[in-house]
């Protein structure tokens, strides 16, 4: 890890795998003392999950399939004989408590609101699930930037490198959709932490459409278009 490697960059390339050596035996150390460095790695690990749907699907082989048949077999075969084997007062015993049917009736109701919190979750969750990644790449292809683009419409980038930014200069970031409209600019930040990106009054994100960052003036470029280094850049696709 370099000097200006932060902690939230060390985390972020430790969940994408980045880290070799001296690096990695840091980011295990510290994820197993520093609870600062284990939540930036659950934060990155939540925003990579995107790109982890991304990988191909494998089946599992026949041999595995027979291994768990087999595993699901035995329970089953030890559980038949004692369900038979309980006599028929025991069941008319537990129809009969008032006790029993009272404590499953609140154990339903505790589902019940369990399962309404859940749901409520899962809809928040939905709405701020990535519907578009575009991951941005340096010269030398690396990783260096996520763009996130939200299914409640928000959109975010996060670097994952450190970004040196100059006195006096921002980073702009663009997106291209129609060449011949051009770039537009969609977020300016002289800090290179997370960047929210203004998408709102622009089509709907596509597939192949193009992100970038350049480095511009501090009150960004003059002529509406990059004028400075395109330090990375990278196409939106779909999770699957």
């Amino acid at each position: 890890m370099n000097a200006e490697t932060t902690p939230d960059m060390l985390a972020a390339e430790y969940v994408l795998g980045l880290l070799e050596g001296e690096d990695a035996a840091k980011a295990e150390r510290l994820l197993s003392v520093d609870d600062e460095f284990r939540a930036h790695v659950e934060y990155w690990r939540e925003r990579m999950s995107a790109l982890d749907e991304t990988a191909p699907r494998l089946d599992a082989d026949t041999a595995l399939w027979r291994k768990i048949e087999t595993g699901l077999a035995a329970p089953g075969a030890a559980f038949a004989p004692r369900v038979a084997e309980q006599s028929p007062s025991r069941w008319a015993a537990l129809w009969e408590n008032l006790g029993f049917w009272r404590g499953a009736g609140l154990a339903a109701s505790a589902a019940s609101l369990v399962l309404a919190v859940g749901l409520g979750l899962s809809l928040r969750a939905q709405s701020e699930k990535p519907v578009m990644i575009a991951v941005l790449l340096t010269d030398a292809n690396r990783p260096a930037a996520v763009v996130n683009v939200l299914a409640n419409g928000d959109a975010e980038l996060l670097p994952l490198d450190a970004i040196s930014v100059p006195p006096g200069r921002a980073l702009q970031v663009w997106t291209l959709w129609d060449r011949a409209r051009g770039p537009v600019s969609v977020g300016l930040s002289r800090s290179p932490q997370r960047i929210p990106l203004d998408l709102g009054r622009l089509p709907k994100t596509s597939v192949d459409q193009l992100f970038e960052i350049s480095l511009e003036p501090e009150s960004g470029s003059p002529t509406g278009r990059p004028t400075g280094p395109v330090l990375m850049k990278g196409t939106a696709s779909t999770p699957l």
